[in-house]
């Protein structure tokens, strides 16, 4: 009989999936680490509570965006072709339901790369904590299209997506690659 899944099992499974993009996550959560004892070492300002919980979360944050990439990595569009139809049937706004139907699905081939790579490096600027803005915006940007577009839709619960919507605002007002991130460091000594 197989277990049911946890939090616990569920993130040791994704720490050690042999596949090459676990080796790019480990290495991304490592130099994550370094860049943040780097600043903690040279700037003393960010030796604070403060910078430590914002680093803690924008990297769970980047790791979810990350993990989240993984099913739609390239050639692998079922999954998101899935979801977009769900986008169709269930959007809250008439026009957006029209857009994924009429462009997007059609020309998946275009938009699932497009969408992995977004997501991915939305992910990875959370992680180092670099260019934290604009991809808190462009990550804005796609849960708010989340929330709107599967808000009806059977089995999913819109406030998901509106915490997401909630969380990607803040990082967006208050960039938080600025807490032990690589826009936080100090270029000249």
């Amino acid at each position: 009989m197989k277990p049911e899944p946890n939090a616990l099992t569920d993130t040791i499974a994704f720490l050690t999936f042999p596949a090459w993009y676990t080796a790019i996550y480990w290495i991304v959560l490592v130099a994550s680490g370094v860049i943040a004892f780097s600043a903690w070492q040279r700037e003393p300002r960010q030796r604070t509570l403060r910078s430590i919980g914002t680093w803690a979360m924008r990297v769970v944050l980047g790791t979810m965006w990350w993990q989240q990439s993984l099913w739609k990595i390239p050639p692998n569009d079922d999954g998101l072709t899935y979801w977009m139809q769900n986008m169709v049937d269930h959007a809250a706004i008439p026009l957006q339901a029209q857009l994924v139907s009429r462009v997007m699905l059609p020309h998946i081939a275009i938009f699932g790369p497009l969408i992995y790579a977004l997501e991915a490096l939305i992910g990875l600027s959370f992680i180092l904590g670099i260019a934290t803005r604009p991809f808190a915006f462009l990550g804005l940007l796609m849960a708010v299209n989340l929330l709107l577009g599967l808000y009806s839709a059977p089995g999913e619960w819109p406030w998901t997506y509106g915490y997401l919507v909630v969380l990607q605002m803040l990082f967006f007002i208050d960039p938080p690659g600025r807490s032990l991130g690589l826009e936080g460091r100090r270029l000249v000594g």
